[in-house]
Parts: C-alpha cells; sequence; structure tokens
C-alpha cells in the first residue's frame, strides 16, 4: 500500500514537472508564426501575378530558342575564307557556292550571295552582299523585340497591381466606417507589394536575358562584317 502511495506520488510530480517544463519551452519560443509558401504568395498577387506568369513564359522561350539559333549561327569554319579564296581563285565557283552551302552560316549566305554576282561590278557584288546581310540580322534579331517589351512593360504591369491593391484596400477601409481592422486590408496590401516584387523579377531577367542575346548577334554581325570586307578584298 505503501509502496502504491508512493508511485503516485511520483506520477504527479513527473506530470507537473512536464507541465512546466512545456510552459517554459512555449515562453522561450513564442507563439508559432504560420508560414507562406511561394504559391500562396502568387494567389495573393491576383489577376496581374497571372499575367506576369505568362510573360515569363514567353520571355524564357524566345531566350532558349534564340540562344540554340544563335549558337547555331555562330559555328565557324576557321578555313572558310581560306578555302573560298582558293576556289575563287582557281575559277571553281561552282565549288565555292556548294561550300558556302554545306557551311549553312549567316556568312556563308552572304557569301553565296557575293559569288552569284562576281562577274558583275564590284559595286553590284558589295550590294547584293549588303541586302543579304540586312535579311541575315533580321533573322538573328528575331522575337528580340518582343522580350525587350517585356523587360520594360513587366514592371509597369507590377506597378498596376500595386495601385489597383492600394485602390482596393483604402475602398474597404471606407466601407468598414469607424470599424477599421487590419485583416481588412491585408488582401489589397498583399496584391499591391507582391505584384510589385513579381513585374520587377520577371522585368529584371527579361532585362538580362535580353541585353545577354544582343551581344551574341553583336558578335555575329561583327564576324559576318569581317567575312565581307576579306570576301571583297581578295574578289577586287
Amino acid at each position: 500500500m505503501l509502496l502504491l502511495l508512493v508511485a503516485q506520488a511520483a506520477a504527479q510530480v513527473g506530470e507537473e514537472v512536464v507541465t512546466g517544463v512545456n510552459e517554459m519551452a512555449a515562453e522561450v519560443t513564442g507563439p508559432v508564426v504560420a508560414e507562406m509558401s511561394l504559391w500562396d504568395m502568387a494567389l495573393k498577387g491576383g489577376w496581374i501575378m497571372a499575367v506576369l506568369a505568362l510573360l515569363s513564359i514567353v520571355c524564357f522561350y524566345i531566350f532558349f530558342e534564340r540562344l540554340a539559333a544563335l549558337r547555331k549561327a555562330s559555328k565557324d569554319d576557321p578555313h572558310f575564307m581560306e578555302r573560298i579564296r582558293d576556289y575563287v581563285h582557281s575559277g571553281e565557283l561552282k565549288s565555292a557556292v556548294n561550300y558556302c552551302r554545306m557551311t549553312n552560316t549567316p556568312a556563308s549566305r552572304m557569301i553565296e550571295k557575293g559569288l552569284s554576282r562576281i562577274d558583275r561590278s564590284a559595286t553590284d557584288v558589295q550590294a547584293a552582299i549588303e541586302n543579304a546581310g540586312n535579311l541575315e540580322v533580321a533573322k538573328l534579331e528575331r522575337h528580340l523585340p518582343v522580350m525587350a517589351t517585356i523587360a520594360s512593360g513587366a514592371p509597369m504591369i507590377g506597378f498596376l497591381g500595386t495601385v489597383t491593391g492600394m485602390v482596393q484596400a483604402f475602398w474597404e477601409m471606407s466601407n468598414a466606417g469607424n470599424n477599421i481592422d487590419i485583416t481588412l486590408l491585408s488582401s489589397g496590401i498583399y496584391q499591391a507589394m507582391i505584384t510589385t516584387v513579381g513585374g520587377l523579377i520577371v522585368g529584371i531577367a527579361a532585362m538580362f536575358a535580353y541585353n545577354y542575346l544582343v551581344g551574341k548577334v553583336d558578335n555575329i554581325v561583327n564576324e559576318m562584317e569581317a567575312k565581307t570586307l576579306a570576301f571583297m578584298d581578295f574578289v577586287n
């Protein structure tokens, strides 16, 4: 009987100790704060975030499509101009044209156009090469204006979401009268802040991607111009 009473007392003391430890831990850690995922943040941004998501998809598609096209256009044969010069000097124009078609780069297509006019004056040959070059540059820059528009337009769309979110917040404040509660304003403020962040992220990413692709295009154009000058030198 005595042992039973001692065991009950020990169990009661143990429960009190555990309860005290739990209370101390709750005081130390504080209240549990709810976490918000990126998806929840995007949903609170409203329909503006759907527009920004669509723009980001378009931007990524253009970037990777243009990157693959520019890498294909930038492939270079270090002996290309030497072989073209040898073909021209030996009078093997058909071989030179076939070699240009096999290489299949913007520069080779320009040289092929010049070879097709090689029996005319130097002015006609240069004009044919320049016309072909303009077409090639237009192909290289395809869809880049769309990316530039996204880079400049996405932050503006984000600011539009900021304005509409603040309008919603003040509208709810005016309807609440004297019973203003911060929870009434939370949805409008969420939209105002999140759309600004989303617009800036899309705009900054599009701007860096656009400038990178423009740099690649400039490098290819410089290479095209160098090969054109070399072709005109040995043709003349």
